[in-house]
């Protein structure tokens, strides 16, 4: 695969390899301290550095249950086809006598060549090491994104009204499940090491378990969701990461959910402006930047400007949330502004030759993938 690099400066990318160290170091010792002493500490029961909940895979039990579950999870439109449901794909349409298979035509092909000899052959083949190892780092990140996103998800559901809303949630813990599972075996395929959550993850995620009630919507469905959509947006077109435009499209449906939540269930004014409420917002965006120097490197491995990737995500964040009632401590639009000024000053110091650029103008997911964002989104948020 032939990739665009984009020129990076190899101090810079030590120094924030350092402070990540650092700041990792701290966060993690803090967190084991406070939970020794039964203050807090870590809320996940996720353990980052193998890449699995505590306790193991625990494949033998997966597939007992949750992959016979997908299996035998049955349709409502083939079922009780006197019931308004539209839950059949045409395939099983077609074939009345066969069991419902959770994973769609394309996601059964892709799954099964990513355990096969030939789709190991096909990721040599299409990129160099350093090309995988960019890809594992990024597909890693939002893999341990999707850990927590099952576990936001599952206790979402206590907060939402409605057998509809929570049917909705219901759905989403079962995707987050399955992005789960069928994203660490796509990142196993690479057969390299898999790094564990940097310290600006750890916080982020960390920060969107603890959230009350409705505010996990905004920490999970408006800015971790809105991160993962971009960044499989922006990879779902390269070869043999077909699978990520299907993790796509159920991630533009988990951004969607707040939008058609708070029609039906309006926040209050206190909901939307309590200042303790829109503190909090804004600090989980601001700690959530750090991560867009991070991955500064990886992204240029792949022909990807993180600071267009950022300024896409923020701009998609922003706009998502402001349409909500999330609202910040500032303006959304000087926030945005303010950040472009940040990343135009940061290229400035380490790519000769900068000018300035309005990074958040710039739409980083493949034109494939676009449509959907847009049904999604709507056509001011992304671009042409």
């Amino acid at each position: 695969m032939d990739f665009a690099k984009v020129p990076v400066s190899a101090r810079a990318t030590r120094v924030h390899r350092l402070f990540e160290l650092v700041a990792n170091r701290g966060v993690r010792s803090k967190d084991s301290l406070f939970g020794k002493l039964r203050l807090g500490g870590r809320r996940a029961d996720y353990d980052d550095e193998n890449y699995t909940f505590h306790g193991g895979p625990a494949d033998e039990l997966r597939r007992q249950h949750f992959d016979k579950s997908l299996r035998l999870l049955w349709k409502a439109e083939r079922s009780a086809p006197f019931l308004p449901f539209k839950d059949a794909n045409p395939l099983e349409r077609a074939i009345s006598d066969q069991a419902l298979k959770a994973l769609s035509p394309d996601e059964r092909a892709v799954v099964e060549r990513m355990s096969s000899d030939a789709f190991k052959a096909l990721l040599r083949r299409e990129y160099t090491l350093r090309e995988r190892q960019a890809l594992v780092s990024l597909l890693s990140a939002v893999g341990h994104g999707e850990a927590y996103a099952w576990l936001v998800a599952s206790e979402m559901i206590g907060s939402l009204k409605s057998t509809g809303a929570k049917a909705a949630a219901t759905a989403q813990v079962l995707e987050e499940a399955k992005h789960f599972v069928v994203l660490r075996e796509l990142v196993l395929a690479f057969e390299l090491p898999v790094p564990r959550l940097t310290a600006w993850e750890y916080l982020l995620l960390e920060g969107v378990l603890r959230m009350d009630g409705l505010e996990k919507l905004f920490g999970m469905n408006v800015i971790v969701e809105g991160i993962a959509l971009s960044l499989f947006g922006a990879l779902g077109h390269l070869p043999g990461m077909e699978v990520l435009k299907l993790f796509h499209l159920d991630e533009a449906r988990h951004t969607a959910l707040p939008q058609n939540y708070f029609k039906v269930f309006p926040m209050s004014a206190w909901q939307r402006h309590n200042p303790f409420a829109r503190l909090s917002r804004f600090r989980l965006i601001v700690g959530a930047l750090p991560l867009i120097f991070a991955l500064e490197d990886d992204m240029a491995e792949l022909g990807l400007d993180a600071f267009e990737f950022g300024g896409s995500v923020v701009r998609k964040v922003a706009g998502l949330a402001k349409r909500v009632g999330f609202f910040l401590p500032v303006p959304l639009d000087g926030f945005v502004s303010s950040l472009d000024m940040v990343f135009n000053a940061y290229c400035r110091l380490t790519r000769p030759e900068h000018s300035y650029r309005k990074f958040s103008g710039v739409e980083t997911s493949h034109r494939s993938v676009r449509g959907v964002e847009r049904e999604i989104l709507g056509a001011s948020l992304v671009g042409a």
